[in-house]
């Protein structure tokens, strides 16, 4: 029998504050655009308007890293950034961009432009 998934980011990241701190703030940042609902998996946190724009995961949950959160915003472009760790084109309209994040900081203005481009096609 498979656990829960978590219900909360609290559960989702519980033992690792840095991860949740920079998951706070990202819902900070995309919540003050409007509408969005937030959904928690066993391995990630998502932010969606319609579909889903963002989300934040550990990467120490599936890989040997010391990295407390990758955030992962959708696009229908690619945004050539050398902050993102790998860029992937999994759909024809679709480019996921994966940016390590290892402090709150780091979600700063241009990852907030990012996900203000992600919340805006994301209807």
């Amino acid at each position: 029998m498979s656990a829960a998934a978590p219900r909360s980011p609290e559960e989702l990241f519980d033992g690792y504050p840095d991860s949740l701190a920079i998951c706070r703030r990202v819902e900070h940042v995309v919540s003050a655009l409007g509408e969005v609902s937030v959904a928690v998996t066993k391995s990630q946190v998502s932010f969606r308007r319609r579909k889903a724009f963002a989300f934040v995961w550990r990467p120490g949950q599936y890989l040997s890293s010391a990295v407390p959160a990758v955030l992962s915003i959708s696009l229908r472009h690619e945004i050539a950034s050398d902050r993102f760790k790998e860029i992937a084109h999994p759909a024809k309209t679709v480019w996921m961009h994966h940016l390590e994040l290892r402090a709150v900081c780091e979600v700063d203005d241009q990852v907030c432009g990012w996900l203000t481009d992600a919340y805006e096609t994301a209807r």
